[in-house]
């Protein structure tokens, strides 16, 4: 018997919105991780820890400030942001010319660095905020198929994310910057470029959208200080199988990962969380440089 008879087709539907809406949230993250490795050639392990940080100035900002949901997913862009300026001005700059390593141990210290504190001023219980008044409703997309509202809102901003950045990159004379600079560095140098400069630009915006991504996940689910570390091993999958510095790459990847995970679960406990990592080996095996490895995006 095959899988679609033994699944009630209204329930996978189900699944394959949830998956596609898992995988928006995964794309918000995954971009900026892509963004940063694409141009710095940095593999940062401490984005994980800034998407969580986003959420904790989303849930700071409802609590104890006024302006609500929305101000808070302002701020925990900007802050968030502030914070990858931070890490790449005071730390990151100082370590460009040395081996890899060097780079992954520093990221990876941000990570217990940022995880700890947020532990320590918060505890380590779980946060639930509730999606905003204007978006708790359901889209009707056919009869008897429905989607959240909020989830809606979300992919919806995925869609935004990926063609802001397409156009910036391929219309805007930044964009051929940043495209200059992430083919040869020292040749952009040598043309006047800034690239200290650039890199701290590029770091905010890849951090920035961590925070959206973060700021944006609180209506999904729970958050907590590990928050981060459960994401970023999913965004690294994401990266890996799309191909390291791509943004289509990036953006299919994640929305093959969200479904992967979503619609795993109908075969049995657990195997949402599996597949994402065969179809990783798969990748590696097959085509090591990604589905859009060396393809311009």
């Amino acid at each position: 018997m095959s899988f679609a008879c033994m699944v009630d087709p209204g329930l996978l539907i189900d699944q394959l919105i949830t998956g596609i809406s898992i995988g928006s949230t995964l794309f918000l993250i995954a971009v900026g991780l892509s963004l940063i490795f694409g141009v710095l050639e940095v593999l940062n392990f401490a984005h994980g820890a800034l998407y969580m940080v986003g959420a904790y100035v989303v849930i700071v900002t409802i609590n104890d400030f006024p302006g609500g949901f929305w101000v808070g997913v302002l701020l925990a862009t900007l802050v968030v942001g502030l914070i990858g300026v931070v890490i790449e001005m005071g730390f990151l700059r100082r370590v460009y010319d040395r081996e890899d390593l060097d780079q992954l141990l520093l990221t990876f210290a941000f990570v217990l660095i940022i995880t700890d504190s947020v532990r320590n001023i918060f505890g380590s219980g779980s946060n639930v905020v509730d999606p905003p008044a204007l978006l708790r409703f359901d889209l009707t997309l056919a009869e008897g198929i429905s989607i959240p509202g909020y989830r809606a809102f979300v992919i919806v901003m995925s869609l935004v994310v990926m063609g802001a950045i397409l156009l910036t990159l391929r219309v805007t004379n930044f964009g051929r910057i940043v495209r200059a600079t992430s083919s040869d560095r020292e040749m952009a140098g040598l043309l006047g470029i800034n690239v200290p400069r650039l890199y701290t630009i590029v770091f905010f915006i890849g951090a920035a959208l961590a925070g959206l991504g973060g700021a944006l996940v609180t209506p999904l689910q729970s958050v907590t200080p590990e928050l981060g570390n459960q994401v970023i091993i999913n965004a690294f999958v994401v990266v890996v199988i799309g191909g390291l510095g791509s943004f289509t790459g990036a953006f299919v990847g994640a929305y093959l990962i969200g479904i992967m995970i979503a619609v795993g679960s109908l075969f049995t406990a657990g195997a949402g969380q599996l597949f994402p990592f065969v179809a990783l080996i798969a990748v590696l095996l097959l085509r090591p440089e990604g589905l859009f490895g060396g393809v311009e995006a």
